[in-house]
């Protein structure tokens, strides 16, 4: 385990370097700029046709999922431990500065993840059994050409092997931790720990096995009803917690634009650093809503939605949903409850103090500890559970890419034995590994988007313009 996590890390420190911070939030200015800014400009347009007609019923064929469901199942693999935990670890290592450069990311991933979506619609095509299948591996092999294709592989392999970590082992890790705080705030002498993995790994992989064995329309049927549900659960009991400390807000705002540029002042000089503010700023933007890493923009591929553009619409809905509005409350829920009462929640510094425990600690000081050890384990089980179901898909849809239709099974049986496994795998390596899949899936997938964003920015026009999409009659060899 060492020597994997000793590798682990000079990759990471590589991928996550500068060079990637550029190119993740380079791609996104580049996008903003070549749109003129299109979430900006367009976004009341984009929340209207988007989450302005969540009741609309809209009937897809087979093989293909209505807009709001692709969009929800999409949604439902980034909302998930990120918005949570993930905020915790940068508040934790990047002071509350990390709240200002998390939303700099979102704005600016907006367009990313727009640009992505749209690609992703647009060059799709049918898979041998009539399913729509698209991202980054379709968009790169038919819209920069079969000469490219080996980028097309690259992306799928890391894509196929990081939904084992990150949409896999890391949220079923942090489901049965929760759990098992819950569980010790009722009664703090309980040791049966080992048992209680043992028995959420069984019944978490039946679960996860009855939902993507049933094929898409039950995926998307189930991510359609969870995804609201779990929101609402988890932003109405953040909201009463930072409304009981609404007092703070003007403090807690001034910690954040401070400490963004001046950290030291805020952390009382345990974090001193502006690069690891600005780096777990993005690092956990970027693992919550996934803009730039290609993963969603496979489950909008899957959309009845022929027209590119308004599919591409609600990528800029859900990284508004998943960052700017639920990492966002978490961030303020630990730090309005820390001005409030007064409690020292963030050990700033030390990663291993970084647990959903925080969250938790925030909540109990207007729920009380049990209430908040229970809210936290609502949002962690829903949250991951939901981001596990999206996750399957996007691996199996990259693995067929790579070995075809046929694999598709094979890869889910194995993904239902690593939600058993990772029950009781060690998390802080989990955490790390995901990191490392993250970098280096978007690196492939923004040399695409990249390379076709004129196509974006024509197809952008086209629509604007009131013209009607013409797709392409097939992309297959």
């Amino acid at each position: 385990m060492e020597t994997i996590a000793s590798i682990n890390g000079a990759i990471n420190g590589v991928v996550w370097g500068l060079p990637m911070l550029i190119l993740l939030v380079g791609a996104g200015i580049v996008l903003t700029c070549m749109t003129a800014g299109l979430q900006f400009r367009k976004f009341g347009y984009a929340m209207k046709n988007t989450g302005g007609k969540i009741f609309t019923k809209v009937e897809a064929g087979e093989g293909e999922m209505p807009p709001f469901q692709a969009m929800s199942t999409a949604l439902a693999s980034t909302v998930g431990t990120g918005n949570i935990a993930g905020i915790t670890t940068a508040l934790v290592l990047g002071g509350a500065g990390s709240l200002f450069w998390l939303w700099v990311t979102a704005l600016i991933g907006m367009c990313t993840k727009y640009a992505e979506v749209m690609l992703a619609v647009k060059y799709r095509e049918r898979n041998a059994v009539g399913d729509w299948v698209g991202g980054p591996m379709y968009y790169i092999k038919n819209g920069m050409g079969k000469n490219w294709k080996w980028l097309a592989v690259i992306f799928s392999i890391f894509a196929a092997l990081a939904a084992f970590g990150i949409g896999n082992a890391v949220q079923v890790g942090n489901i049965v931790s929760s759990i098992n705080t819950v569980i010790v705030a009722f009664n703090p002498e309980f040791t049966g720990q080992s048992t209680v993995n043992l028995v959420l790994g069984i019944i978490l992989a039946v679960l996860v096995a009855i939902v993507i064995f049933g094929g898409i329309k039950r995926l998307g049927a189930v991510t359609e009803k969870l995804v609201p549900f779990m929101a609402v659960i988890y932003i109405v009991a953040c909201l009463i917690v930072v409304f009981r400390y609404i007092g703070t807000l003007p403090a807690v705002f001034h910690d954040i634009f401070a400490g963004a540029f001046s950290p030291a002042g805020v952390t009382g000089g345990v974090v001193g650093s502006m690069f690891l503010v600005v780096t777990w700023g993005v690092k956990r933007g970027v693992f919550s809503n996934e803009a730039g890493l290609g993963s969603a923009p496979i489950a909008h591929a899957t959309t009845s939605e022929t027209d590119p553009v308004k599919q591409g619409l609600y990528g800029i809905f859900e990284v508004f949903m998943d960052t700017i509005v639920i990492c966002s409350l978490s961030g303020l829920t630990v730090l309005c409850a820390m001005k409030g009462t007064g409690m020292e929640l963030l050990d700033y510094g030390n990663k291993a103090a970084a647990t959903t425990n925080v969250n938790a600690q925030a909540l109990g000081t207007v729920f009380g500890v049990k209430g908040g050890a229970l809210i936290i384990a609502i949002g962690i089980g829903l949250f991951a559970f939901s981001t596990v179901l999206g996750w399957s898909l996007y691996g199996a849809r990259c693995c067929e890419f790579v070995l075809g239709t046929k694999s598709i099974k094979p890869y889910y049986a194995i993904f239902v034995v690593v939600v058993f496994v990772g029950a009781t795998m060690d998390l802080a390596l989990a955490w790390d590994i995901a990191d490392t899949l993250n970098g280096l899936m978007a690196i492939p997938n923004l040399i695409g988007v990249l390379v076709l964003s004129p196509k974006v920015v024509k197809e952008t026009r086209r629509h604007f313009r009131g013209e009607a999409f013409v797709p392409q009659s097939d992309w297959k060899d």
